[in-house]
């Protein structure tokens, strides 16, 4: 699938649905996640789990991955945990994200998994912290916090 979903679409689920849906391949999955190379992996309500592989195009100039493909990949884990809370019709967005950076990826580290839970929802916030991990090791790579806020459609 490679259309792209409209706040229409989405109105009439909750956020664990979408995420369940676009996991499972009901739902198409957002057109970054394909050029990045994520996917979720894990959804439940609270916490959504991201699996990546680094490819040659995120490499910097120091022959690491990009500290922004990976700040990407844990604020979608982070975003998605709040995501998975939300009613049907309410929406999202980040208004502050906090990395950690802990060892570096290389392409020798071939996959990744990210875990975002929520520490705190209320009415108009929450927030969230994230851990990226070398999925076949097991070591950390990174962990950070997200606040987001939390809306629907008639608020301004």
């Amino acid at each position: 699938m490679s259309q792209t979903l409209t706040r229409d679409d989405l109105a009439s689920m909750t956020g664990l649905e979408t995420l369940q849906a676009m996991m499972q391949g009901r739902l198409p999955p957002p057109p970054f996640a394909v050029t990045t190379r994520m996917h979720i992996a894990e959804a439940e309500y609270g916490r959504v789990v991201f699996e990546g592989a680094a490819v040659a195009d995120f490499l910097n100039p120091l022959g690491t991955v990009h500290g922004g493909w990976i700040a990407t990949l844990i604020d979608s884990a982070m975003a998605c945990a709040v995501h998975s809370t939300l009613a049907a019709g309410q929406g999202y967005t980040t208004v502050e994200m906090k990395v950690h950076y802990v060892r570096a990826v290389t392409l020798k580290t071939p996959r990744v998994r990210c875990e975002g839970k929520i520490v705190h929802v209320g009415g108009r916030m929450a927030t969230s912290e994230g851990r990226v991990f070398d999925a076949d090791t097991g070591a950390l790579l990174a962990h950070g916090t997200e606040t987001c806020m939390i809306f629907t459609p008639d608020q301004k």
